[in-house]
């Protein structure tokens, strides 16, 4: 049995001012295409200035987002490849 390794290239871009945080996440699959989603986070005026803090939640959010584009991309192509409507992909 033959076992091919495949890689995904995740990038994550950050832009932040004093309250915000923006996070830009991009995957490219292995057939060349790109899905790409956003994440924000904010800052309470009380909290202190954590640069970092902004950065993971952010950073998270994309994430998600990312993963949920991908699933609805993969159940595209699931009911395009069957020719029938497929149950719905979830998390967990």
């Amino acid at each position: 049995m033959t076992h091919t390794a495949v890689g995904w290239h995740v990038e994550l871009e950050f832009e932040e001012d004093e309250q915000r945080t923006r996070a830009a996440a991009l995957v490219r699959l292995a057939d060349g295409s790109e899905v790409r989603a956003h994440g924000y986070a904010s800052r309470h005026r009380a909290d202190e200035n954590q640069p970092r803090v902004g950065e993971e939640i952010a950073g998270a959010r994309a994430l998600n987002e990312l993963a949920m584009r991908l699933l609805t991309k993969a159940h595209d192509e699931i009911d395009e490849a069957s020719g029938r409507t497929s149950h719905s992909l979830g998390l967990g």
